[in-house]
């Protein structure tokens, strides 16, 4: 494929800043440096240029000069992205979508919200509350990270279980084309049979075939009853047991179910904010687990699959949300799991799903198969049962060189992709490919589906000007 270039000439330089204005167009190192480095700092990039449009027409009109002078181009929302795709690698120029900030309309006859690329999650949230509706994508980032950037990576979150991932929670979209063409799908309906689903193409693309600009998303009615509970229990294959009977008992009410591993637990409880047990003494697994219902029976709900868990012998010991601060701190005990990851040193993260009935045999194999490639290093699982996306993340031996460490981050991804190779899974459940998983796409996937994504990325982008080095 072309490759766009990326160095930028004074000229076509001023010609971009022209679009957006003097204030919105960051050339200083200082004021650029927030946008060339993701949060964990595995990925540092460099561009000469940050360009911050504020609407849908100035993303239209760079897109078309960067394809009139073939130069490459970034989209990023609010880098928050955990694969490397939203960094400048090779010089290309940064369009931050933080900008286009509009909740431009919310419609509760048709249950939508529309939203621009650039209104942070929780905003979302905010705004559908007011209305006595939801927006079922939570996610720990919600207070930084972007509709845009949600769906260009198909995240995920904890409801999944229930509501299903970004894909599933779009009704339209606005996207605007590598040649500055504009794509005006914000539909609002339900069923539309006419030709090719185009919009799902953009979705978790990455922005590599085009930049969502905008997105007409699903609301729910917010539940009347919500209860929380944690639970102990042994393993993962009783976590199983439970979520069959979870299921069997709340059906669709089942709205989160994670499992989390014990050392995770002690992890948040050492380094989150005034963190403590769940529960009195410590078990080897538990289960983070909420019921939704559009009735006051949510408690009852959740008492009667506790209750019977216990009688049968499925878990060990559960404690349910007493009010509103438990419940968040439950859910902070969770959410802290990946920040609490860093002081222990060096980690060597998989965002990985397989079958649900296989998590325990997964997660049994591939601790026999860490210990015996780095002896003492530890593995730190938890994730969304529900789904089988796992974090299976793994820390470095107590007292370990943590450079020395990080390593041995492809052996160790060898080693455990290819047990989620063997299970039928994936070894990228929700973060995406960007460049941290490029190059093992080509072992994985399928090589006519391969063919077909390189084929379609040519038709939609043959000057390689969108996102180049990601994905494929």
């Amino acid at each position: 494929m072309n490759v766009a270039q990326t160095v930028l000439t004074p000229d076509v330089a001023e010609r971009f800043r022209v679009i957006v204005g003097d204030k919105h167009a960051i050339t200083s190192e200082q004021d650029k440096a927030p946008f060339l480095v993701e949060e964990r700092g595995l990925y540092r990039g460099h561009s000469p240029l940050v360009l911050q449009p504020g609407s849908t027409a100035e993303v239209a009109a760079i897109c078309k000069l960067a394809s009139e002078t073939r130069t490459a181009i970034v989209p990023q929302g609010g880098n928050t992205g955990l694969v490397g795709g939203q960094v400048p690698h090779h010089g290309e120029i940064v369009l931050s979508l933080r900008r286009l900030d509009k909740i431009r309309e919310l419609d509760t006859q048709s249950s939508t919200i529309t939203c621009e690329a650039g209104v942070i999650l929780s905003n979302v949230h905010a705004r559908a509350a007011e209305a006595d509706r939801i927006f079922p994508l939570w996610l720990g980032s919600e207070g930084s990270c972007t509709i845009g950037g949600n769906l260009s990576t198909n995240a995920g979150g904890i409801a999944a279980l229930s509501y299903g991932v970004a894909r599933d929670l779009v009704v339209g979209l606005e996207v605007v084309m590598a040649d500055g063409r504009t794509m005006h799908g914000l539909s609002k309906l339900k069923k539309d049979n006419t030709g090719y689903d185009l919009r799902n193409l953009f979705i978790g693309a990455e922005g590599t075939l085009g930049i969502i600009t905008a997105a007409s998303l699903k609301l729910f009615p917010k539940p009347r009853s919500m209860e929380t509970a944690f639970v102990a229990l042994a393993s993962p294959q009783a976590a199983l047991a439970l979520l069959e009977l979870s299921r069997a008992r709340a059906a669709s009410g089942l709205t989160s179910f994670e499992l989390i591993a014990r050392i995770a637990i002690e992890f948040s409880i050492k380094h989150g904010p005034s963190l403590r047990e769940p529960i009195d003494r410590p078990y080897p697994w538990y289960v983070l687990m909420e019921v939704s219902s559009s009735r006051e029976d949510a408690r009852d709900i959740i008492e009667a699959i506790l209750s019977k868990a216990l009688e049968d012998g499925i878990i060990d010991d559960a404690v349910i949300a007493a009010n509103l601060d438990q419940r968040q701190a439950f859910w902070a005990l969770r959410e802290v799991i990946s920040p609490a990851q860093k002081p222990e040193g060096g980690s060597i993260k998989h965002d990985i799903s397989v079958p649900i009935a296989a998590v325990p045999r997964f997660i049994e194999e591939a601790d026999a198969a860490v210990a015996k490639l780095i002896p003492g290093a530890r593995p730190v699982a938890f994730g969304h049962l529900g789904d089988g996306n796992i974090h299976y993340n793994v820390s470095q031996p107590i007292d370990a060189d943590k450079a020395a460490y990080l390593a041995r981050w492809r052996d160790m991804n060898d080693v455990v992709h290819a047990l989620v190779s063997k299970h039928g899974g994936s070894i990228s459940a929700e973060h995406g490919i960007g460049v941290l998983k490029r190059d093992e796409l080509s072992h994985v996937k399928d090589p006519v589906s391969l063919d077909l994504m390189r084929t379609i990325k040519q038709a939609f982008d043959p000057l390689n000007i969108l996102n180049p080095g990601k994905v494929l």
